[in-house]
C-alpha cells in the first residue's frame, strides 16, 4: 500500500449532513464528516487525548466531537474545544490531528492519503465524459477480499479474457489464438495500451438492436492504470457503442479491496438503461473476483523472478516498475511493520501538514525507507 495518492472514500451521497463515518483505507481508521457549510472532511479517527474513535462521535457545527471525552475538533484536524479546561481555555497546539486534502467529483469524496505539497500531488485521475452530452454515468460499487494490486493487473491484463470472460473471448478453443501486438502508451503516473479483440456476439439483444453486430468480431479495446489504485478501459465494440469505465480502488488494508467504478455509455442513455449496464458490469466483475480469490500467493510478489512472465505480461511488468519507483520514494507503507506493533502504537498515515510542523502525538505509520529503485522490480522482457 502506498501513500501520497488520491483515494475514494465513499459515494458523495453516502456522507450525510450531521453523521459522522467511519472508514478504514490503508490499514488505518479515519473520520469523514460535513461541516455546517456542506463541505466534506477527512481526518485521522484517533483522538489526540487519550485515543477516542471519532467517528462514534458527534458532528457539532463545524468540528467532530470524541465521544471520550467530547474534544472537539475542526475540518483542519485543530482541537477547538476541551470541556474539562473550561471555555475560555488555552488548547495545546499539540492536540491537533492529521486532515487530508478532499476533492469531491464524479460523485465521490477523494482524500489524499500522504504529505505531498499541493504542486507534487498527482491529480485524480480524468474522466474527460462526465457530465458531457451524449454520455450517461452510473457508479458501482465491489468490495473483495484480494490484494488491490492484484486487481489493478487482472484489469491491464491482455490474455486473460479469452479464458474468464465468455463476454469477451472462447474458452481458449481456436489453437490459433494469440495475443495481438499491443500499442503501449505512457505517461507520468501510468501506462496502458490499445489493442483489438476478437470477441462473441453481443449477447443482449437490446445492445445488437444498437450495434447492428450480429457476429463474432474484432472490437477495439484500451487499458491501463493510473497512479497505484486506478484503471482506465475502453470498449468499442462498434463505431456506434462506446463504454468507457474508469475504476478507483481502495486499499482497505492488505488483503481487502474496495473498487468504485465509474462507468460511461454513448448509447442506451435514458435512465432505464441503468440496470442493464449495472448487471452487465456485475456479471463480468464477479468472473474477476473468483479468479483472483483462488491467485496464490494473496499478495503480489513484490519481485517478478516469483513469476513467469511473456510478451503479453508487458502491461503488468510496466505497472510493477512504477510500484517499484514509487517505492524507492519512500511512499510504500511498512506492513510487516505495522501488524508487528499496531496494537501497541496507534498510527496516522502523514499529512501534509507534518511536512510543517513537528510534535504530533500520534506516530506517522511506518513506511520503507527510501531508496535506489532495485533491479528486481525491473520490467520482465
Amino acid at each position: 500500500m502506498f501513500i501520497n495518492f488520491w483515494y475514494p472514500a465513499i459515494r458523495s451521497d453516502e456522507l450525510a449532513a450531521g453523521k459522522p463515518l467511519y472508514r478504514k483505507m490503508l490499514g488505518q481508521d479515519f473520520v469523514l464528516f460535513r461541516d455546517s457549510k456542506g463541505a466534506a472532511h477527512c481526518l485521522s479517527n484517533v483522538c489526540t487525548h487519550r485515543g477516542g474513535f471519532l467517528a462514534n462521535g458527534k458532528v457539532k457545527g463545524d468540528c467532530i466531537e470524541c465521544p471520550y471525552h467530547g474534544w472537539q475538533f475542526n475540518g483542519a484536524g485543530e482541537c477547538e474545544r476541551i470541556p474539562s479546561m473550561g471555555k475560555d481555555a488555552k488548547i495545546p497546539s499539540r492536540s491537533r490531528i492529521d486532515s487530508y486534502p478532499v476533492d469531491e467529483r464524479y460523485g465521490l469524496v477523494f482524500a489524499f492519503l500522504g504529505d505531498l505539497p499541493e504542486a507534487e500531488r498527482p491529480p485524480i485521475m480524468n474522466i474527460p465524459e462526465y457530465g458531457q452530452e451524449g454520455w450517461r454515468a452510473t457508479i458501482q460499487y465491489f468490495e473483495w477480499d484480494i490484494d488491490y494490486k492484484r486487481s489493478i493487473e487482472n484489469n491491464i491484463d491482455p490474455s486473460h479474457n479469452e479464458f474468464v470472460h465468455d463476454t469477451h473471448g472462447f474458452g481458449g478453443i481456436n489453437e490459433d489464438y494469440r495475443v495481438g501486438d499491443l500499442d503501449f502508451r505512457e505517461t507520468t503516473w501510468g501506462s496502458g495500451f490499445y489493442n483489438k479483440m476478437f470477441a462473441p456476439p453481443l449477447a443482449d439483444e437490446k445492445m445488437r438492436n444498437v450495434s447492428e453486430r450480429q457476429q463474432n468480431a474484432f472490437i477495439e479495446v484500451g487499458t491501463g492504470h493510473y497512479a497505484a489504485n486506478c484503471i482506465w478501459t475502453y470498449i468499442h465494440p462498434t463505431d456506434k457503442i462506446k463504454i468507457h469505465q474508469y475504476a478507483f480502488e481502495l486499499p482497505i488494508d492488505e488483503d481487502k479491496t474496495a473498487i468504485y467504478l465509474v462507468n460511461l455509455r454513448n448509447f442506451l442513455t435514458e435512465p432505464d438503461g441503468d440496470e442493464r449496464m449495472i448487471r452487465r458490469n456485475e456479471y463480468v466483475a464477479f468472473q474477476d473476483r473468483d479468479i483472483l480469490n483462488m491467485v496464490r500467493p494473496v499478495v503480489t510478489p513484490r519481485t517478478n523472478t516469483k513469476e513467469v512472465f511473456v510478451p503479453a505480461d508487458r502491461p503488468i511488468a510496466r505497472y510493477r516498475q512504477f510500484l517499484g519507483e514509487w517505492e524507492a520514494r519512500g511512499w510504500r507503507v511498512d506492513v510487516e511493520k505495522v501488524k508487528a506493533t499496531q496494537s501497541r502504537v496507534a498510527y496516522a498515515i502523514p499529512s501534509p501538514e507534518r511536512r510543517r510542523r513537528k510534535g504530533w502525538p500520534i506516530d506517522a505509520v511506518p513506511l520503507v525507507p527510501a531508496k535506489a529503485l532495485g533491479e528486481e522490480m525491473k520490467a520482465a522482457e
